[in-house]
């Protein structure tokens, strides 16, 4: 195959977007969410990975945390991995990462992107289907129930287990 045969294949290929995110909580377990101000609604600290820089998903997730919130934190054990169709955009592969607990002076040294958030929240569980509707709630929701019960990565197809 000649290098040319090889650009035509790969530009060929499907192509699918990957995004990294960390769930965050508090000591009575309520989940850092953040509101962008490109779009309405909330979301986890995090966003795309750049795979094109070489990039992988768990350095996406720490470098958008810094970007987004000013933590630096290492994320912990992958909780979900959840495959959610596009219509207007390619296929997504979403990762949501342990973030760890949030301390107080965690919480105080808080400093969003202005560029693309507008606030910050802690939300409880009960209230989380509220503040993220759809796949991205059920799939917040599941990390979480992983994390209660320390069982391995949850595999999703648009936020449900599949099955």
């Amino acid at each position: 195959m000649t290098t040319a045969d090889y650009a035509t294949y790969i530009a060929g290929l499907p192509r699918v977007l990957a995004a990294a995110a960390c769930v965050f909580h508090d000591a009575e377990g309520q989940v850092l969410l953040v509101e962008p101000n490109y779009r309405d609604g909330w979301t986890l600290p995090g966003g795309t990975v750049e795979s094109d820089d070489g990039e992988t998903p768990r350095q996406g997730a720490r470098r958008e945390t810094l970007e987004e919130i000013g933590l630096d934190r290492e994320p912990g054990r992958l909780l979900v991995v959840d495959w959610v169709p596009g219509t207007a955009r390619p296929p997504l592969v979403a990762y949501l990462y342990d973030g760890g607990f949030l301390t107080d002076d965690d919480l105080k040294a808080i400093r969003l992107q202005e560029e693309e958030l507008l606030s910050w929240r802690l939300v409880a569980r009960d209230e989380l289907a509220a503040h993220l509707p759809g796949a991205l709630g059920r799939r917040v929701l599941t990390a979480l129930d992983v994390l209660t019960d320390g069982t391995g990565t949850a595999e999703l197809e648009n936020g449900h287990r599949p099955g």
